[in-house]
């Protein structure tokens, strides 16, 4: 008789999890720890546009997910009718950070120029600054299937299309050597990758870029109205870019992988975090407010 006993417990075995690739700095820390504590446990991550994560999710190729936003209607009813339930666990808040070169003289922009940037109705620095002598404006992406590509789509152009000839690279670190060797180009990053100051990766990239400041006045006044993409501005929502990280689960039972959901949302995962720059969903956090 064959022996059905799951291979795997909340704290041990071996299984593969599909992650957004913006968030591969935070949950390579989160799977380190996990490991620490959890010898027996091997969990194995591969990195990978959001459409490459979702399509996983549904073919069964993986049962547990890492994403940036919430199954839709139509993917739950894949699930409905595998007799499956997925579940969701929200552990963080997110966002989407913008970054210019280094010689670029504007590093504040308001949401109503950004779409117009994104719609392509504004094309160059000049026409948003006529004391920018920089012309083209080039929207570079990490991946034109990936999480922040879609979430400027959504939430930004509000379901319209990106205007054509974007530029997208592989990769988040090409991402921002592009920018870096780029004087007209805006990059679109997950801010997990320059929010981390005593990630070694990150504050390299910020030596390379500059991150913009956003705001939602149509005519601010003062640069006191413009907000990066701090922590505390995340937690209070006032940098307005702002997005969820979820853990989708659909493995109807209580393994490895709903063992390592409840890491992360747990105290634990929580203040690992809380230190990665991002802010924590499961736990209160002290905000103290600054500016630069």
């Amino acid at each position: 008789m064959k022996d059905e006993t799951p291979a795997d417990t909340p704290t041990s075995g071996n299984i593969k999890i599909s992650v957004d690739e913006s968030f591969q700095p935070i949950i390579d820390t989160q799977l380190s720890t996990f490991h620490s504590l959890y010898k027996y446990a091997t969990i194995k991550a591969a990195y990978k546009p959001e459409g490459e994560v979702i399509k996983e999710l549904l073919n069964d190729s993986i049962r547990i997910a890492i994403l940036s936003r919430d199954l839709t209607p139509d993917e739950k009813a894949v699930f409905e009718k595998k007799k499956l339930i997925p579940r969701v666990t929200k552990i963080a808040i997110d966002a989407v950070a913008l970054v210019v070169n280094n010689q670029n003289p504007d590093t504040l922009l308001t949401v109503d120029q950004l779409k117009a940037i994104f719609s392509g109705k504004v094309n160059s620095w000049s026409a948003l600054n006529p004391k920018n002598n920089l012309k083209d404006i080039t929207v570079v992406f990490d991946n034109n299937n990936s999480s922040t590509a879609r979430f400027i789509r959504d939430s930004v152009l509000v379901n319209q299309p990106v205007k054509p000839g974007t530029y997208a690279t592989n990769s988040h670190t090409e991402l921002i050597d592009y920018v870096a060797k780029n004087e007209k180009a805006l990059g679109v990053i997950g801010v997990n990758w320059v929010s981390d100051f005593d990630d070694t990766t990150a504050v390299g990239f910020l030596k390379k870029v500059k991150v913009v400041g956003i705001s939602t006045e149509t005519d601010p006044e003062t640069t006191e109205s413009y907000y990066q993409p701090y922590q505390a501005y995340i937690a209070q929502g006032t940098y307005p870019l702002r997005r969820y990280l979820y853990i989708i689960n659909t493995e109807g039972r209580a393994g490895l992988g709903t063992g390592f959901a409840s890491f992360v949302a747990g105290d634990k995962g929580q203040r690992i975090i809380l230190k990665s720059g991002l802010v924590p969903a499961t736990m209160p956090i002290r905000v103290v407010g600054f500016r630069e």
